[in-house]
């Protein structure tokens, strides 16, 4: 009856059930990985745990901050929130794999011209957040704050006030929000 209590939960009448283990296949920073997960361990501790990729980071664990943003298919995603097993055979993308070939991309070296931070530890997920956003302004997706939803938007039309509301699902703990805000306004004008 007693077994490795990771693997074991009670169901509703008391009683022990074993977990089963899971092998999931997933494609972290365009590598194939394969990882051993309980059915209910989520990705950012698959992340973190069991791929060693600590950019991602562990907050709130509520899917309140955002510092666990990370992005599947493209697009962004609170890991936090996600089963590791709900991603299998997805495109998943993390802080760790925005560099190409030695390079940071653009948003990353805006963080940090324009101290887009302090403590950090929201940043992977702020830096996440702004590129995802980026791309659903690209693809002409509104947001709240979109004056005209009727003519087409583009990167161009990103306004202050446009990143703050796209961004506001990501909090600062220091109150960076302007730098993080110039930021982002600065990569946009370099794409």
């Amino acid at each position: 009856m007693s077994q490795d209590p990771k693997h074991v939960l009670a169901n509703t009448a008391g009683d022990e059930v074993a977990i089963e283990p899971l092998t999931v296949n997933l494609t972290v920073n365009d590598q194939a990985r394969r990882v051993t997960v309980e059915p209910r361990m989520t990705l950012l501790d698959a992340l973190r745990e069991k791929l060693t990729l600590t950019g991602t980071k562990k907050a709130c664990d509520r899917g309140e901050c955002g510092a666990c943003t990370v992005h599947v298919e493209g697009r962004r995603i609170l890991s936090c929130m996600t089963l590791a097993a709900m991603v299998e055979g997805k495109r998943i993308t993390t802080i760790e794999g925005l560099e190409q070939n030695g390079a940071l991309h653009p948003l990353q070296s805006a963080f940090i011209e324009h101290d887009g931070f302090q403590c950090g530890f929201c940043t992977s997920g702020q830096i996440m957040s702004g590129v995802a956003m980026m791309g659903e302004a690209r693809a002409g997706w509104p947001s709240a704050a979109t004056a005209e939803v009727r003519r087409p938007f583009t990167l161009a039309d990103l306004s202050r006030a446009e990143i703050q509301e796209r961004m506001s699902g990501n909090l600062c703990r220091c109150a960076c929000y302007p730098n993080v805000v110039d930021a982002v306004a600065d990569a946009i004008a370099r794409s």
